[in-house]
């Protein structure tokens, strides 16, 4: 059994936990408080020295970074490839995306959101013109596919589904992409651990409301 440090409303854990479960990796929950600065103590700076969560602990040794983390259990514990295919190309396909969740669609969209969320400040029109931008170069890679990196379910689906769950409850409305509300209503039914997301979306939920 693996550790898992980790809070609710966190997106990359929430993904974690649902790779975990669709692996059927048993995961011992370990919360941490972030608004009590908990990341901060020293017993979790030595296993974590860049503070942040998920952080995954398999005997002894520790991981940080939820794609690396996915990657990790599904080269560890997978029963096979499906996920994360050894192909070169399928594989390459699938590390693009998981890139373009990290370096475009998740920080544009926190940088669109957020500071309303956190600071109280009006929306900016630039970053919401960039996440848009974002957003729409992802359903074009649904165009021609069924799933995120080509017509088979990977950690790549996870990933993007709960960011787009993200983006969902915030009230943006994702109806004026098809490929997307196509891709999205099938990944709620098919992502093993949907539930898991819905709970963590309900504890975000509060705290957008506070």
């Amino acid at each position: 059994m693996c550790d898992l440090y980790y809070t609710p409303a966190s997106s990359p854990c929430r993904v974690v936990q649902m790779v975990a479960a669709a692996l059927k990796v048993k995961l011992r929950l370990k919360p941490i408080n972030l608004h009590s600065k908990e990341h901060l103590l020293p017993e979790f700076l030595k296993i974590n020295p860049q503070h942040t969560v998920p952080t995954l602990v398999d005997n002894n040794f520790a991981l940080w970074e939820s794609r690396s983390i996915c990657i990790y259990l599904v080269e560890k514990y997978a029963k096979d490839d499906s996920l994360y295919p050894k192909n070169p190309k399928q594989r390459a396909l699938v590390n693009q995306r998981l890139y373009f969740d990290m370096g475009m669609l998740t920080k544009r969209m926190y940088d669109f959101f957020f500071p309303q969320l956190i600071q109280n400040t009006q929306p900016d029109p630039q970053k919401f013109k960039e996440m848009e931008e974002a957003i729409e170069l992802l359903d074009i890679f649904l165009e021609n596919s069924a799933y995120a990196a080509g017509d088979k379910l990977t950690i790549a689906d996870f990933a993007l589904a709960v960011t787009v769950s993200v983006c969902e409850l915030t009230g943006y409305d994702l109806n004026k992409y098809v490929n997307i509300s196509r891709w999205y209503e099938a990944m709620k039914l098919e992502l093993p651990g949907w539930n898991i997301n819905e709970e963590g979306l309900n504890v975000l939920r509060q705290y957008i409301k506070k």
